[in-house]
């Protein structure tokens, strides 16, 4: 895991495991083959995105295949950040973006304590454009505003396999590209015990 610090709370950067994103991309192909699990697992209007869909991943799926990757990860985070390994925790929710051209996730945050973004699908020349700076389908990190020597924004390009996981109240937006193709993600949202919300109330 690599520890970004562009501003004051700390991002963490790591790479998912091919056989992980294999199985997420083997399950939303499932659902979205069926129009009632596609329906069932509709996540749309919960959440901010103005993209195509938004698919739940149950709970079932969630425990068998990413919670011991997820647990490992968030440990791994908050150990090299705040030095402290939480004594449990929950993921409350986690879902899946399906994201097409000049559709966009706009500036929110998450709930629970600590959030991720993972990509399972990214297309190509996703950031193609004619302006000089090539922000289109990247991710912006949103944290106070700019003074001297001081950014306030971390941009980040997606690729496949990227996870980058953070302060769930950290704002942030997906911007929209203009080349077709998918930009698939999850995010998922975890509680933690008191103790460690404590500290990290403290950020």
């Amino acid at each position: 895991m690599i520890i970004l610090s562009p501003f004051g709370p700390k991002l963490g950067k790591i790479k998912i495991p091919s056989k992980i994103i294999t199985k997420l991309n083997e399950e939303v192909d499932k659902i979205i083959e069926s129009k009632s699990k596609t329906k069932r697992s509709d996540y749309s209007k919960k959440v901010v995105g103005q993209v195509y869909q938004e698919i739940q991943i149950s709970k079932n799926f969630i425990n068998k295949y990413l919670k011991k990757f997820i647990a490992k990860q968030v440990s791994n985070y908050l150990k090299k950040t705040i030095n402290v390994k939480p004594k449990k925790f929950l993921i409350k929710n986690l879902w899946v973006v399906r994201q097409f051209k000049n559709e966009y996730n706009p500036v929110h945050y998450h709930d629970g304590y600590v959030s991720a973004v993972g990509y399972l699908k990214v297309p190509k020349n996703l950031t193609k454009s004619k302006k000089k700076l090539k922000t289109n389908g990247t991710i912006d990190f949103i944290n106070g505003t700019k003074t001297y020597l001081n950014n306030s924004i971390h941009n980040h390009k997606p690729k496949t396999g990227d996870m980058i996981i953070f302060p769930n109240n950290l704002m942030h937006t997906a911007y929209p590209f203009n080349v077709d193709g998918e930009r698939r993600s999850f995010s998922f949202n975890l509680d933690l015990d008191v103790k460690t919300k404590k500290i990290l109330n403290g950020w």
